[in-house]
């Protein structure tokens, strides 16, 4: 069986868009272990969790953000399937805007990092291709449902 874990997209947009910037820019935290991967927050399901519960604790666990300061964006919701450590995951990932540009951001001891980073350079960063998916179709949802 697969291990099942939840997160948020989370993003801000520019106070001040610019030509050559894009208005949304998002959030990656680097791994602290492993090879210092760059995803969202995400972590796995506990029991009697549903799986946006889960995606909310633990972006307030490893981001220091809580649910309060978020707005979830509706309709947007991505299945990733992957290998990690040689096991079957399967990850939930929702988009969630900041309300406050300036959100502070706490790093639990799972990350050493963190940047708020536009789609190019975040996909750069993510290095997975699974993650870049999420990142790009994220994007991609936000631009389509602003206009």
């Amino acid at each position: 069986m697969a291990l099942r874990a939840c997160g948020l997209i989370i993003f801000r947009r520019r106070l001040i868009p610019t030509v050559d910037k894009p208005a949304i820019e998002f959030l990656l935290l680097q791994a602290s272990d492993g090879i210092h991967h760059w995803t969202p927050p995400k972590g796995h399901v506990e029991p009697g969790e549903n799986d946006l519960e889960t995606a909310l604790r633990e972006t307030q666990e490893e981001a220091g953000i809580a649910a309060g300061q978020l707005t979830v964006i509706e309709g947007f919701r991505m299945e990733l399937n992957y290998v990690a450590r040689k096991k079957p995951k399967t990850v939930i990932y929702w988009l969630a805007e900041v309300k406050d540009y300036d959100v502070e951001i706490r790093l639990s001891q799972e990350h050493q990092a963190y940047r708020w980073l536009g789609l190019d350079e975040a996909c750069q960063l993510a290095q997975f291709k699974e993650m870049q998916a999420a990142l790009q179709k994220g994007h991609q949802f936000l631009c389509s449902s602003a206009s």
